[in-house]
């Protein structure tokens, strides 16, 4: 069985993670470039790939790469390749090219020389051309520039594989599926430990962290672009899924309780996790969402683990300032509420410790799509805070 060469895209500081558990799925000559795993493998390491990464955003298929001078070049590698065998001529296509110091001046332009390449090829070998479709395309080609060479990939998981299928709802800014996952990864958490996240929004670490303790595969109940490929055995396809669908284990030993102060956002969270196929964790409250004020939660054990995406109190919102203020009080109910716990806190607001009057004793940058945060770790240990508490009590 020959092998192929893939690229699995995931956010920045995941890549150690993602390649951990690539090797996990069987792939090989494992490699991490900045936003990404490099790796070969069977076709089969590639649609299990697309089934079961949790961190992974995209994977992408090698096809080919080549040296060129201009756009014209650019064009007879599209030209010469044989399309045909990957894809039929009815299908749609979209094709998105992104560069790193590329001395072509247009990018568009670059993109349509592509577009033009391939439709020619296909009106010459087999008398009709794919049409281009940039919405709900059948196939999916990138093509990826540097100062001398392009290379063009199939993206084989179509939409991006943190849409898991289950997300109708949205909260406000709702953490990406696969970015929750890493921090649970970062954070070490495991389904021994009790989890609660005070900012649930929409549910997504709270899910994700369910379906970990269920081994529910991320892409258990959505399609991939590689299903309108010609070379995917669908057949094997198939089998991976029920291999997938008999390790789901919903008897689960875990205790996640998720809360938010929006009763509207709860109800959201809620509607997704039964999407997500983790009703029976919610009516037996082995998972739970409710509505509570991150100022007033109470811990569902002894010790455990918070891990939360509270809101960013950035220089130009002009809520800032309540946001610090309610972070302070945040901070104050942990230290009295939740001694021999964890909590993890991603933040783009670099003074996020200094407003709760908390040292954090680790943090990770870490990217939330564009935009640059920190994953700070607290110890929320029996300390002063408390002591001094039953100090005053005696006095009285």
């Amino acid at each position: 069985m020959p092998n192929y060469h893939f690229f699995a895209v995931c956010p920045r500081t995941l890549e150690p993670i993602l390649a951990k558990e690539l090797q996990s799925l069987g792939a090989q000559n494992i490699k991490i470039n900045a936003g990404g795993v490099l790796f070969e493998g069977a076709l089969e390491t590639s649609m299990r790939a697309c089934l079961e990464s949790r961190y992974a955003s995209r994977i992408l298929m090698r096809i080919a790469t080549r040296q060129y001078y201009d756009s014209n070049d650019i064009y007879d590698m599209a030209h010469v390749l044989p399309w045909e065998r990957f894809f039929d001529p009815n299908m749609k296509i979209r094709v998105d090219v992104t560069a790193h110091r590329s001395p072509l001046e247009s990018l568009d332009f670059t993109t349509l020389r592509i577009k033009d390449g391939i439709c020619d090829r296909f009106r010459e070998v087999c008398g009709e051309r794919p049409s281009i479709e940039k919405m709900f395309p059948d196939v999916r080609i990138h093509a990826f520039i540097t100062e001398r060479h392009c290379t063009f990939y199939f993206n084989l998981s179509g939409e991006p594989l943190f849409k898991r299928g289950w997300r109708i709802e949205k909260g406000e800014a709702p953490l990406k599926e696969n970015l929750a996952a890493g921090l649970l990864a970062l954070s070490e958490w495991s389904a021994e430990k009790p989890l609660q996240d005070p900012f649930c929004g929409s549910g997504t670490i709270a899910i994700e962290a369910a379906q970990i303790a269920c081994h529910i595969a991320p892409g258990l109940n959505r399609s991939f672009a590689f299903e309108k490929l010609n070379m995917f055995d669908l057949e094997l396809w198939e089998e991976l899924k029920e291999d997938a669908q008999a390790a789901v284990n919903l008897s689960a030993n875990v205790k996640i309780a998720a809360s938010d102060i929006s009763s509207i956002v709860v109800e959201k969270a809620q509607s997704n996790a039964e999407r997500a196929g983790l009703g029976p964790l919610l009516r037996d409250g082995r998972l739970t969402f409710t509505r509570c004020d991150a100022r007033e939660v109470t811990p569902q054990a002894e010790n455990g683990m918070i891990v939360t995406n509270p809101p960013y109190g950035e220089q130009s919102n002009p809520k800032s300032a309540s946001v610090a203020s309610m972070m302070k009080n945040v901070a104050d109910n942990l230290k009295r509420q939740f001694s021999g716990w964890t909590a993890w806190m991603l933040t783009s607001d670099r003074k996020l410790p200094q407003q709760m009057r908390l040292s954090e004793s680790r943090k990770i940058v870490i990217f939330n799509g564009p935009l640059e945060c920190r994953l700070f770790k607290f110890e929320m240990v029996s300390g002063s805070f408390r002591r001094k508490n039953k100090k005053e009590e005696q006095q009285i």
